[in-house]
């Protein structure tokens, strides 16, 4: 894979979504005003869909508006009104966790001081960094691992190398948009494996058949 024709792509799905009514306009977990209720949603939003993750972030943003005010909240009163997160109950603790050790102070700006967070790994601390300072980073979520796999942008099940393979492949300018443009493509198309694989079967990714039923997700 050349780094033109996977910007190609990357366009092309980018084209896609505009073409399709809604798909611009549909709200992602990590889309919210403050800084603070970007970083506790895309916390709570791994292995979970975005419509659960913000309809939970919603009441309880309501019920504590700032970070400091997280602090202080119960473990159980936070598990009560994120129940149908994914894992709800170890999530309470690591965003309650999270807010005590900020506080009133500024979230890091840095990858490596969001990842001494509980609950930040690289991907959930590139998504943040992407929506909340339009940083050059790739978040690494279902979507864009599934998406990057099967358009032969990488060659590895594991979301660090495919991160690095990302990263390696596509102009700097390019990578804040990968996670976005890929969550909303396969949130639009990608619910059906069967419809992407037609997709990416035609023009212009002209993926084979066999590539596409190599990947068993």
């Amino acid at each position: 894979m050349n780094s033109k024709l996977a910007v190609r792509q990357l366009k092309a799905l980018d084209k896609l979504n505009k073409k399709k009514k809604g798909v611009v306009e549909m709200r992602l977990a990590a889309q919210w005003p403050q800084k603070y209720q970007m970083l506790i949603a895309t916390i709570l939003s791994a292995q979970t869909r975005d419509e659960v993750t913000i309809e939970a972030c919603d009441v309880l943003f309501e019920r504590y508006p700032r970070m400091i005010d997280l602090s202080k909240a119960t473990e159980y009163s936070v598990r009560k009104i994120i129940s149908r997160v994914n894992y709800a109950p170890t999530k309470a603790s690591r965003i309650i966790r999270t807010a005590k050790m900020i506080g009133s102070g500024r979230i890091p700006t840095s990858l490596e001081g969001l990842m001494k967070f509980p609950g930040v790994g690289r991907k959930v601390g590139n998504v943040y960094l992407t929506e909340a300072h339009r940083a050059n980073a790739i978040g690494v979520d279902t979507h864009v691992h599934r998406i990057s796999w099967k358009l032969g942008w990488t060659e590895s099940r594991y979301p660090d190398k495919v991160e690095n393979d990302l990263v390696k492949l596509f102009p700097l300018e390019h990578w804040q948009w990968i996670n976005e443009i890929c969550v909303r493509f396969g949130k639009s198309y990608g619910l059906s494996r069967k419809n992407e694989n037609e997709i990416f079967m035609g023009k212009p990714f002209c993926v084979s058949k066999d590539r596409l039923v190599g990947w068993n997700n």
